[in-house]
């Protein structure tokens, strides 16, 4: 696989270094010089210095035979610019985009982003496991299927608690996919019982989380 990464910031710099580990085929663009010389000599990598978000610099790195380019400057509006140009003049089956503002996700879908990171979206939800009192934590977001992954911990008096996996009727296009029991993981199995301060990981959409949320919710809690 052909991976053209624009921008050797700290994201580009170990990015790289992970993909070349996996003996990934890897090209850098980069506009500070000094950072693009330090991909090669430190990584042993090929880069070439200049503006990625430039026609001129993408088909001076062979972009028209990438299998996906990568733009994690940072900058919102550059990474677009370069996922554009990379999809529509050099035809790359596939974009991935650094979004450092999560408010620009929506337009980077809407034009047409294959695939967005949020470093903000990816703490808030780890915040938000620290946080006992609420339902749902979003794990990850599959952008292009609308369906995410989720962790839903049932509450005491919880409608699912002392049901087997067998009988838990879910909303549809749901799947139960792991139960976490204290620092135990496990494979749902059939006859295996819920208990309260489980918490359930599966893969849903958006629109099920109200009803999620009322199935992991103990009565009183669900009044407050």
């Amino acid at each position: 696989m052909y991976i053209v990464v624009v921008g050797a910031g700290k994201v580009g710099y170990y990015l790289t270094k992970a993909l070349l580990s996996e003996d990934e085929e890897v090209l850098v663009i980069e506009k500070d010089a000094a950072k693009a010389e330090a991909i090669v000599n430190h990584l042993n990598g090929t880069a070439v210095h200049g503006d990625g978000a430039e026609a001129s610099t993408q088909s001076d790195a062979g972009v028209e035979r990438a299998d996906v380019v990568v733009a994690v400057t940072g900058h919102d509006e550059d990474n677009l610019v370069i996922c554009q140009v990379a999809k529509h003049r050099f035809k790359v089956p596939r974009t991935i985009a650094r979004v450092n503002n999560p408010r620009n996700r929506a337009i980077f879908d809407r034009l047409g982003i294959d695939a967005t990171v949020s470093a903000t979206d990816m703490l808030l939800s780890v915040l938000q496991q620290e946080i006992p009192a609420h339902p749902i934590v979003h794990l990850l977001s599959l952008e292009e299927g609308g369906a995410e992954v989720v962790e839903l911990e049932l509450h005491e008096g919880a409608q699912l608690v002392g049901k087997t996996c067998r009988d838990v009727q879910l909303p549809a296009h749901s799947v139960l996919a792991a139960i976490v029991r204290g620092r135990h993981a496990s494979v749902p199995e059939p006859d295996v019982v819920l208990e309260a301060g489980d918490r359930l990981v599966l893969v849903t959409e958006a629109a099920n989380e109200p009803a999620l949320r009322g199935m992991c919710l103990g009565h009183q809690t669900a009044l407050r």
